[in-house]
């Protein structure tokens, strides 16, 4: 099962050595990519002139992608032949743009799926009830591939596993489906989250994997509880325990809700099983967990306990955690872990430096969260590996801003996905702009070299105090006056923004139609440029996944004396579920 190529790397790269240095040259050295990798940020696209646009991107590539329309642009960023460009008007990309096209692609792992030919088993009514497509699509993948990952070991060494350990198991759909048939496997769901246990119980009970526990009700004595508590207390659940309390006799029933009952999982040899183990992980060390695992029969008990660690879709360090697992806990003997919600990963290093001035993030003032983020230093953050961690002496580094751009999917946008989320990155650049003239937010000069007038030189130099939207509704984003008018009702009215009511209300208060049309009438023209720097922005992106992921790798692989197979390959199809990368180990028969 072991792939030929342990990464699934595409251009002329002799070995994942070779690849693995020169994605990690790229990042360090090429400052374009470090530009639209974290360097810039959509907020303060238009607050300084003449933009970012302008600023962030070589002046050869202005006029071609200012005349290009935007799928015709995506189109030549991820599936044109570029060997074999049609060159309408005779006028084409500029030569240096078509080398960071090729770079980027180059250094993006492969993310196309190649199913096995068998058809796999259809996941019965009962076990799929509450997945969308796309969950059936990764639980029907991955039952699979975890299944045969395990079989394969136990068929190569005898080294088989007796439990799956889904870290993050949420509601449990892959845990239900291994467990169900034709898989019948023992399950052990890690979930943090109480509501989500619940749900996956009762999932469980209409699966058949578990039946509700039967007690004793009594009718005549429920409505007398009822009585006593009375009507105008109802969902009060203190008064009714006391109503219980003095009615005499109820104290020998159960009168708790249905979904409160106790589910009762049924263990014999030969059947799947789930067991639940609630709380939240912030190591690889899963002794804890691995203390409450149920052994099942005693013929398992004499055996020693063989654990995968699973997941599909963990995120931030989670994933982290799971791939740390097999290092730290004898027990595991080989985990399959697919990432997601890059965001969410905590910094090892710090925050990125630079070596030109200007490239030092504007992000740093603008987002506080990327500051506190950057200054942990968490050592359970990335990056993994200590040849990530000590490349050119000060390790590979990636803001929130990258990150956060890498759990984007370009390759499946569609023209009508592509006007809807970039009118309301523009919406959301014009509004700031708004909010600067207005007096809302102030300009955030950085230490750097000083111009005339002791300010900095560059557009790099200079943001804007941030102020979070969060989302708004649907009618919000129909024009930029909705838009307008719908982010200062929130900020002005809602709860959870009460630290912008005032400014609000003194700034913006009095603004017009007029005045917010006459911004659109402004900055319209302008829009293609931001559309421009945002699809750059996640096309190059994909770069920063392939670094997350082979981070990942390269970790499993330093630890050679406890991990005998580490490779990375696709799982599903990346139309229906874009963080498509497995990260696999396998450990050392002796290990």
């Amino acid at each position: 099962m072991v792939p030929e190529s342990p990464l699934p790397y595409r251009g002329g790269f002799s070995s994942p050595e070779e690849y693995v240095q020169t994605l990690l040259e790229f990042v360090h050295k090429t400052e374009i990519f470090q530009i639209l990798c974290g360097g810039v940020h959509i907020l303060d696209f238009f607050t300084t002139e003449p933009g970012l646009f302008h600023a962030a991107l070589p002046e050869e590539w202005h006029v071609f992608l200012l005349s290009c329309d935007i799928m015709r642009l995506l189109d030549l960023l991820m599936r044109d032949d570029l060997d074999n460009l049609d060159m309408q008007d005779g006028r084409g990309p500029p030569s240096s743009l078509l080398q960071y096209i090729r770079s980027i692609r180059d250094l993006s792992l492969r993310r196309e799926f190649h199913p096995l030919g068998q058809k796999l088993p259809v996941l019965p009514r009962s076990v799929a009830v509450g997945m969308k497509p796309k969950k059936i699509h990764e639980v029907t993948n991955f039952a699979d591939f975890v299944t045969r990952l395990s079989d394969d070991m136990a068929d190569s060494c005898g080294d088989g596993v007796a439990h799956f350990v889904d870290f993050g198991s949420g509601q449990n759909y892959l845990g239900r489906a291994l467990a169900s048939e034709p898989y019948n496997r023992r399950v052990v769901a890690v979930e943090g989250r109480e509501n989500n246990v619940t749900a996956a119980r009762g999932l469980d009970r209409l699966s058949g994997l578990a039946v509700k526990v039967k007690v004793m009700r009594n009718k005549k004595l429920w409505n007398k509880i009822l009585e006593v508590r009375g009507p105008d207390k109802e969902g009060d659940a203190e008064a009714l325990a006391s109503a219980i309390k003095q009615v005499a006799g109820a104290e020998a029933f159960d009168f708790r809700p249905i979904d409160e009952l106790e589910s009762k999982y049924a263990v014999e040899d030969g059947k799947g099983h789930v067991q639940y183990v609630s709380g939240r992980l912030d190591s690889g060390d899963l002794g804890d967990i691995i203390s409450k695992i149920d052994h099942g029969s005693a013929e398992q008990e004499k055996r020693r306990l063989k654990l995968m660690a699973i997941s599909i879709h963990s995120c931030g360090n989670l994933s982290h955690f799971g791939i740390r697992s097999l290092i730290l806990n004898p027990a595991i003997r080989a985990i399959a872990i697919v990432g997601c919600c890059y965001n969410l990963m905590t910094e090892k290093l710090g925050p990125p430096t630079y070596k030109q001035a200007y490239l030092r993030p504007t992000l740093q003032a603008l987002n506080g969260r990327v500051v506190r983020e950057s200054d942990k230093h968490d050592p359970q953050g990335f990056p993994m590996s200590n040849r990530f961690s000590t490349q050119e002496g000060e390790g590979i580094r990636l803001n929130i801003t990258a990150r956060m751009m890498a759990c984007r999917a370009p390759q499946n946008w569609t023209r009508e996905d592509s006007e809807g989320f970039f009118s309301r990155h523009f919406f959301r650049a014009v509004l700031q702009k708004i909010f600067l003239d207005r007096g809302v937010v102030g300009r955030i000069w950085h230490n750097q070299s000083q111009g005339d007038e002791g300010r900095p030189n560059g557009p790099f130099d200079v943001s804007t105090d941030p102020v979070t939207i969060g989302s708004l509704r649907k009618h919000s984003y129909t024009s930029l006056r909705a838009y307008v008018r719908g982010a200062i009702e929130k900020l002005t009215t809602s709860a959870d923004y009460k630290q912008y009511a005032d400014v609000m209300r003194d700034k913006m208060a009095g603004i017009t139609d007029e005045e917010i049309d006459a911004y659109e009438v402004a900055y319209l023209p302008r829009r293609r440029e931001l559309c421009a720097i945002w699809s750059l922005m996640a096309f190059s992106a994909t770069v920063v996944e392939s670094l997350i992921v082979a981070d990942r790798w390269v970790f499993l692989r330093e630890h050679g004396d406890v991990v005998k197979h580490a490779w990375v390959e696709t799982v599903f199809d990346y139309k229906a579920s874009p963080r498509n990368l497995v990260v696999v180990g396998v450990k050392r028969h002796d290990a």
